[in-house]
């Protein structure tokens, strides 16, 4: 399996975030979801492209503990590696 780099997680978070509703101009590392009004919905089905693309399982635990779109592509990273 190639290495997952911080750019192809960021890429796939904006689109799949974009695809939600928020410009992707807004989706910056630093945006909180509930700035982008991205709901617990929305970060579950975030959570199910994540296993799918890289096989990084993230639980409801993990989600409360995710606040700003930088947050979230962290914690992928850091668990596909």
């Amino acid at each position: 399996m190639s290495t997952v780099t911080t750019e192809q997680v960021e890429s796939r978070v904006v689109e799949t975030l974009a695809s939600f509703g928020p410009d992707p101009s807004q989706i910056t590392r630093g945006a909180t979801f509930e700035e982008l009004d991205i709901d617990s919905l929305d970060l579950v089905e975030l959570a199910q492209v994540v296993e799918d693309e890289y096989g990084v399982v993230l639980k409801g635990e993990d989600m409360k503990e995710l606040k700003t779109v930088g947050d979230a592509i962290d914690l992928i990273v850091s668990r596909a590696s």
